[in-house]
């Protein structure tokens, strides 16, 4: 059993990354466009207008898994300044402070940082491409006498 759930890591992975990629684009197409029922942010205003870029791109790259790991990276940290400055400061715990969104996308978006994209991912296809290239056999110039 353990065989069989070790080899479909990657898939559960990628469908894992896939998932918190779509919900993190739609939470920042939401904010900076007002779309979803929700009311767009000003435009350029701190922190929220940043913030729902980086969760629009970050989120769009994850869901795509290309470059994952940086995107991952700058979205787990958006996710935690917005945690400790918005949500943090108003109560302990994150039930308390309707922080749990922040806290679950900070967490989610870091264990991508340590797993990368897994299946499904434009990153895993771009260096399989890569890879086989650099294996093809290349000619040989002839040699000058």
């Amino acid at each position: 059993m353990t065989g069989r759930l070790n080899s479909a890591q990657p898939y559960a992975l990628g469908l894992f990354r896939i998932v918190v990629g779509l919900l993190f684009t739609c939470h920042g197409a939401s904010s900076l466009f007002g779309v979803l029922g929700r009311e767009s942010v000003e435009t350029g205003a701190w922190p929220n207008w940043y913030a729902a870029v980086i969760e629009l791109v970050g989120g769009g790259l994850v869901l795509l898994g290309l470059a994952t790991r940086a995107a991952a990276f700058v979205s787990s940290g958006a996710m935690a300044y917005a945690y400790f400055k918005v949500h943090q400061p108003q109560a302990l715990w994150p039930i308390q402070n309707s922080g749990e969104g922040a806290a679950m996308y900070c967490w989610s978006m870091f264990l991508l940082v340590f797993t990368g994209s897994g299946a499904f991912g434009l990153d895993r296809l771009l260096a399989r491409r890569s890879s086989e290239r650099d294996e093809r056999p290349r000619e040989q110039a002839p040699v000058a006498a």
